[in-house]
Parts: C-alpha cells; sequence; structure tokens
C-alpha cells in the first residue's frame, strides 16, 4: 500500500490545526498511510509555514511535492469578507481559483483528491422551515457568494477530469476554542466559551435566533470521512450539506445552564447589534443534510453533546 502525501491550506485555524494534529496521530487517511504532511497559512502559526495562496505562484509552489490528498481550508471569515470586499474575493476565490487552475495545469495524469471547506452561508433567505439537498444556491452575502462560486468551480473541474473534489458545506462550528475571530457567527460559540471559564460574553442578537451547529471535532471527523470516500458516490452533485444540529440562542444558553449552573448564564450580556442582526437574520436555520448522512457524514444530535465535545477536547473535562 503506498503512502500518501498530504497538504492542508488554512492549517494555522482552529480546524486546520485540529485536522493536522489528527493526521499526525492517526498516521494514516482511509486506510493508507501518510508519508507527509504540509500545512499552510497566510498567517504564521506553530508548525505551520507561510504561504499566501493568492500570491504569484504560490500555487504552483505547494503542487511541488504532488499531494495526493488537499485539505482546502484557506480562507477569510464571513464578518472580514463582508466588510473587505476586495480582500474576500482576493483570498476566498481568487486563492481557491488559482490553486485549482494551478492542479489543472499539471495534468499527466495528476489528478488527487481535493476536498474544501464550503459554507452554509452559500443559501439564502427565502426558506423552507427545513433546506432539502434540491434547494437552490442564493447567498446574500459576498462569503457565500465567494464560496458558492468556487463550489461551481469544483464541480467543472471534477467533471474535466482535472482532480477528484468534494465540497462540504459546514455548519457553524461550536464551541470554537481560543479568542474570539472576526467571524458574524463567533457569538454563538463566545456566549458558551467564555461563562464556562467564568467571563463574560456578548450577545449580540435575540434568544429566538435558530441556526444550524456541529463541533470542531465533528467538522474533523467531516474532512477524513471526505477524504476516503469513494468519489464515485458523488455523480456530478460534488457539494455536500453536512449534518449539524439546529438550535435557538435560547436553546444553547440552557444547554450551558445544565453544563454550569445559573452563575455561568449570568455572565451573558445582552447587547443587540443591528449590523450581525442583518448578516444573520440571512442564514439558513435548519437542513435535511439526507444525502450527506446516507454517505456516512455524522454529527451531534443535542447541544449538551456540543458542550461535552468542548469540555473534553479543550477543557480536559
Amino acid at each position: 500500500m503506498s503512502a500518501v502525501r498530504i497538504l492542508v491550506t488554512g492549517a494555522g485555524g482552529m480546524v486546520g490545526r485540529k485536522l493536522v494534529q489528527s493526521l499526525e496521530r492517526d498516521g494514516s487517511v482511509g486506510g493508507q498511510p501518510i508519508d507527509a504532511v504540509l500545512g499552510v497559512d497566510a498567517i504564521a502559526a506553530p508548525g505551520v509555514e507561510v504561504v499566501d495562496i493568492a500570491a504569484p505562484g504560490a500555487a504552483e509552489g505547494l503542487l511541488g511535492s504532488r499531494p495526493d490528498v488537499i485539505f482546502h481550508l484557506a480562507g477569510i471569515v464571513s464578518g472580514e469578507a463582508e466588510t473587505d470586499f476586495e480582500k474576500g474575493y482576493r483570498v476566498n476565490f481568487d486563492g481557491s481559483r488559482l490553486l485549482l487552475d494551478a492542479i489543472r495545469l499539471i495534468g499527466n495524469g495528476y489528478r488527487p483528491r481535493f476536498v474544501f471547506t464550503s459554507t452554509i452561508a452559500v443559501f439564502g433567505a427565502p426558506f423552507p422551515e427545513s433546506i432539502g439537498d434540491e434547494f437552490l444556491t442564493a447567498p446574500l452575502t459576498s462569503y457565500g457568494t465567494q464560496k458558492a462560486m468556487t463550489e461551481l468551480l469544483l464541480a467543472d473541474y471534477t467533471r474535466r477530469g482535472f482532480l477528484d473534489g468534494i465540497g462540504l458545506r459546514l455548519p457553524t462550528i461550536c464551541v470554537r476554542p481560543g479568542a474570539a475571530n472576526l467571524a458574524a457567527s463567533g457569538f454563538f460559540s463566545n456566549i458558551i466559551r467564555e461563562p464556562l471559564a467564568g467571563r463574560a460574553a456578548v450577545l449580540p442578537v435575540p434568544d429566538d435566533v435558530r441556526h444550524w451547529h456541529a463541533s470542531p471535532r465533528a467538522a474533523v471527523g467531516f474532512l477524513l470521512h471526505a477524504a476516503a470516500l469513494d468519489g464515485r458516490l458523488l455523480g456530478d452533485r460534488r457539494t455536500l450539506t453536512m449534518p449539524g444540529l439546529s438550535v435557538t440562542v435560547a436553546e444553547q444558553i440552557e444547554a450551558l445552564r445544565v453544563a454550569a449552573g445559573d452563575e455561568a448564564v449570568r455572565l451573558i450580556r445582552r447587547e443587540p447589534d443591528e449590523a450581525i442582526m442583518r448578516i444573520v437574520a440571512g442564514w439558513p436555520r435548519r437542513f435535511d443534510a439526507r444525502r450527506a448522512e446516507e454517505l456516512g457524514f455524522r454529527a451531534e444530535t443535542d447541544f449538551a453533546q456540543i458542550i461535552r465535545v468542548h469540555l473534553e477536547d479543550e477543557l480536559g473535562g
């Protein structure tokens, strides 16, 4: 059995770091031994090579070793993509396009498995009660638009035989460890993570806001499962909406109360933010991820599980 070489873009991000750690710990992917893992990111991080994939020639350089599996996680988050239009398109779309095209130009039978992290922000209102696999992509944010455009490229490059692509529309990942980032969805994690650590957290939206979540552990599981999945099972529809959990903010807070008591809940301060509320209002709330589930993707089934994952993986609980 031949060993595989792996490239992870966005390896300095939270999910990227966890993915690299899992690959290095397990030593295999899809039952094949790993020869090497190269993690890159535009921002310096421990054990990560600093590479801006949108820079001229950067993508070609990353493919010099002909990685067999490419996990493309690099990108800027929703809030930043909305406030910095040019940066959002440069990183989230141009960087992806240049990497895909660098693979195409190698040719000579080189056809890696390419796992791309998309987002549920590719969907736009008005929504049905539950969004199924046939619902159209019509994003209402720049971030969602950039990801939807990359989904189309992924499908076309796969159809043309340049690569074997699979896109994963990730739920909002919660509870994110570490410091808050610029994602508009960051408060979903903040109102759990910070009170569990005895710190105050700001809630910028009403308690009845409903959203779609999965844990960081589930996200890594999605990526690893995608790397090993038989691409023939996907046909021409190469991007899947991942399973998740639909809960309201009130249900999140109640799960926090059960896990850590009223004292933790009192650390949440309600400070309405019109800009955040406008962005969140355009996001989907519930999915019927039947196709992904039939292909073996799994996530948590209640928010208490998501909190337990955070306690176990980040706080040793």
